[in-house]
């Protein structure tokens, strides 16, 4: 499961409300954000990041096209968007009529989740209900640059890599466990839970922060992830490939800026990772409530221009339990299982025309 259709519906309520007045476009910078509040100094006179936080939004990671350079929407615009995601919570959340056959329902999965197709229904769905807000103005994207907020374009070299990534995914596809995501897989969050850099997904968007004198480490709760943050030290000379990279991080005032290289391959965003990709976040604490995270992804052997983004991460109460995937990861053999049984079929036919082809041969 990614944030896929939940981008896919913003984008189309975005789009429905283009024609609605709206506020100048004004990307709020991080030192009007903070002006007037201190965050509190944890044992080691560190600004205090520790606790549990959100970051659930509806608001989609690019931005609606038709929006143009308008990272700012209105407060009817977003309230507007709110209450389209509101409706279609209620309606997924409607029982199905128990009178319906299987072959009355949509296969695909779509709006609501009700479709045959669907591997959750809208009750395992969590995205978030609100827009989000950075200095009290609601946002259009998570992108802020480029200015369209969308991805920048690829470069000639990413597109060959791409096309041909797509050509040998079509092949072997289901040969055996290490060709599937890595999600289904249970290594890694899907989408890009964990990051770096870290963004919303369909459900399972809480963060635990713990700190130390020297180290911070995340806990993500999708696939239970743990990130270790080591504070003013030096990257991993060998350039061993880990999954969620090599994160340095350093004090700048009251934020935690955390530098990340050396990701693995398969681990990546929108086509970019591997030698060349460099990860630079941005943790400031706001308010009692909010910690304001940045981003900037920067991979010039995939992309023509850097990418930044801005996520409210929300203080959220309670305890991060676990998500326990293999425990009940009954899909993955099912998968392989169904790959093999389609094999056994493909190898009949051919044997079946095989036979008609000799039959019609000793006619002759």
């Amino acid at each position: 499961m990614t944030r896929m259709l939940a981008a896919a519906l913003a984008v189309s309520a975005l789009t429905a409300l283009t024609a609605v007045p709206t506020l100048a476009a004004a990307q709020a910078s991080p030192s009007a954000i903070a002006k007037g509040y201190k965050a509190p100094r944890n044992h080691w006179g560190q600004p205090d990041l520790a606790g549990n936080w959100t970051n659930a939004t509806i608001t989609p990671f690019e931005r609606d096209a038709k929006l143009g350079d308008r990272l700012v929407l209105s407060e009817d615009e977003a309230r507007a968007l709110e209450g389209v995601n509101a409706k279609l919570n209620e309606d997924g959340a409607q029982p199905t009529d128990p009178n319906l056959k299987v072959t009355d329902l949509p296969y695909e999965c779509g709006r609501g989740f009700k479709g045959v197709d669907c591997g959750y229904n809208n009750f395992w769905v969590d995205p978030g209900t609100k827009i989000i807000r950075m200095n009290g103005e609601p946002r259009s994207s998570v992108i802020v640059e480029p200015k369209n907020g969308r991805m920048p374009a690829m470069t000639k070299d990413a597109m060959a890599r791409l096309q041909a990534r797509m050509g040998t995914a079509r092949v072997g596809n289901f040969d055996g466990p290490e060709r599937r995501p890595l999600g289904e897989r249970c290594i890694m969050s899907f989408g890009s839970s964990a990051g770096p850099p870290m963004l919303p997904s369909l459900y399972n968007n809480n963060y635990s922060i713990i700190q130390s004198g020297d180290e911070v480490m995340i806990q993500i709760e999708m696939v239970h992830d743990s990130r270790i943050i080591r504070l003013n030290a030096q990257h991993d000379p060998s350039g061993l490939r880990k999954w969620m990279g090599d994160s340095i991080g350093r004090w700048e005032g009251d934020t935690l800026v955390v530098e990340t290289v050396n990701m693995r391959a398969e681990q990546g965003l929108r086509g970019a990772g591997g030698e060349t990709l460099k990860v630079t976040e941005r943790f400031t604490r706001i308010s009692p409530s909010q910690i304001l995270y940045q981003f900037e992804l920067n991979d010039p052997a995939t992309y023509t221009a850097p990418v930044k983004g801005e996520v409210a991460l929300n203080a959220t109460k309670g305890p991060i339990y676990e998500y326990a995937c293999h425990e009940g990861n009954y899909a993955l053999p099912g998968i392989l299982a169904g790959a093999r049984e389609e094999e056994r079929k493909g190898r009949e036919m051919e044997g079946n025309r095989g036979e008609v082809k000799e039959e019609g041969a000793a006619g002759e």
